[in-house]
């Protein structure tokens, strides 16, 4: 079978990877992909992203499944375009992605549903906004309301920060469109985790747990950025965990959106925070895949993709399972000098080559030119490796790391640091 992956980060270099072990693909086509994808067996990049012209590919190429990486094409309706056209596709329509694409429908919605989420309130005039700030102090945490490739979100741990960041996003426009409504809300304290599950609009399969690192440097302390590094399992979520973030958010999310007409097929991501007394919490919604979630989390995954993504697209998931390796594996990003501000581009990779079964580089931010790879984004590769303990992958991804080099990269150098320690 003919695959289109869309999308250019490491969690769609990362899908190519698994989805080209599957016995029953052909061919795979990533839209716009990078240097990792364009030298994956099976795969070839092509340089297209407007929706209608994407469509168009996926009808001549014969393209038996769609599967949609980042949260932008989602938002713009790239499902009920290709649905249009009877083409098969993997992803939540325009209406149901705005659980991600609207923080303020979002926690709305989470509200209307009983799923446990924190006091907020929403603005679109700054002078109310710094007068809220006022009234209840800090820490608290501003988000812009729409899509800010991962930015878009302050945690102000003092009144300066809180009432710097709403200038920023209502009055200087730093998000545009974005920024032009924004959230409120309190500041919550406990462990961040991710848990992402595949929805066929009735039927829910769990994926492996993980834990983000969205601060740009160790020990959790400077901006956010789309996400540092990322491990799997996450120790945080045992078995009794586990049930009651399917009993507490995944299931109302779900019997929710059925409820407000909205049939919810993708894969659902659900931002936890997790406090000392087990507590839930729910932060954010995504609508796709985490990046870089997605590749720890593939990279223990078992059972054949493709084969879960087809019958998913076609509203049968639910004789499917998810088998996984009993391993642990982690993801340390190396980004681009400057990032997450303006990253600097077309800076020589060098030292791209793993021998090892248990490692493998995941290309983000990358192109090729005249031969050679270059940094082509922010975040430029996830290094991953994999081992009997979390600590064993820890050990051998920095070792991997050592041996890459371009000008400017930047690294945390404590990712899975938290699961260790506990």
């Amino acid at each position: 079978m003919n695959v289109l992956i869309i999308g250019s980060g490491g969690r769609e270099h990362a899908l190519a990877w698994k989805i080209s072990q599957s016995p029953l693909v052909k061919k795979i086509y990533v839209a716009p992909g990078n240097a990792g994808t364009a030298l994956e067996n099976l795969v070839e990049n092509i340089d297209i992203t407007d929706i209608d012209l994407l469509s168009q590919f996926a009808i001549e190429k014969k393209i038996d499944l769609t599967i949609v990486g980042p949260e932008v094409p989602l938002s713009k309706g790239i499902v009920n375009k290709f649905r249009d056209n009877n083409l098969n596709i993997f992803g939540p329509t325009r209406e149901a992605a705005q659980l991600e694409s609207s923080k303020d429908f979002s926690k709305f919605f989470m509200k209307k549903h009983g799923i446990p989420t924190a006091e907020y309130k929403t603005f679109t005039d700054a002078k109310s906004a710094h007068n809220y700030i006022a009234k209840k102090g800090s820490p608290i945490v501003i988000k812009a309301d729409g899509l800010a490739a991962g930015k878009g979100v302050v945690v102000a741990m003092n009144d300066e920060e809180a009432h710097n960041a709403i200038d920023l996003m209502l009055s200087d426009n730093q998000f545009g469109d974005a920024g032009a409504r924004i959230i409120i809300e309190e500041f919550l304290q406990g462990e961040e985790v991710s848990f992402i599950v595949i929805c066929d609009g009735e039927s829910v399969l769990p994926l492996a747990t993980s834990q983000d690192h969205k601060r740009l440097l160790d020990n959790d302390i400077g901006p956010n950025t789309g996400g540092m590094g990322a491990y799997s399992p996450a120790p945080i979520v045992s078995d009794v965990m586990h049930e009651k973030i399917m009993t507490q958010v995944i299931n109302p999310t779900i019997d929710g959106m059925k409820a407000e007409g909205i049939k919810f097929t993708g894969f659902l991501y659900a931002g936890l925070m997790i406090d000392a007394e087990d507590n839930i919490k729910t932060l954010e919604f995504n609508c796709r895949m985490g990046d870089p979630e997605t590749q720890p989390i593939l990279f223990r995954l078992k059972s054949d993709l493709f084969k879960i993504l087809f019958d998913a697209a076609k509203g049968d998931l639910k004789n499917n399972t998810a088998e996984w390796e009993n391993n642990s594996s982690i993801t340390v990003v190396m980004a681009a000098k400057n990032y997450p501000n303006e990253p600097r581009l077309n800076d020589e990779i060098h030292g791209l080559s793993s021998k090892n079964k248990d490692t493998y580089i995941f290309h983000a931010g990358t192109k090729l030119t005249n031969n050679k790879i270059v940094t082509a984004g922010g975040r430029v590769l996830g290094i991953t490796a994999r081992g009997q303990t979390l600590n064993e992958a820890k050990n051998q991804a920095y070792r991997l790391i050592d041996n890459i080099r371009f000008d400017g990269a930047q690294f945390r150098n404590d990712i899975g640091k938290k699961a260790l320690n506990n």
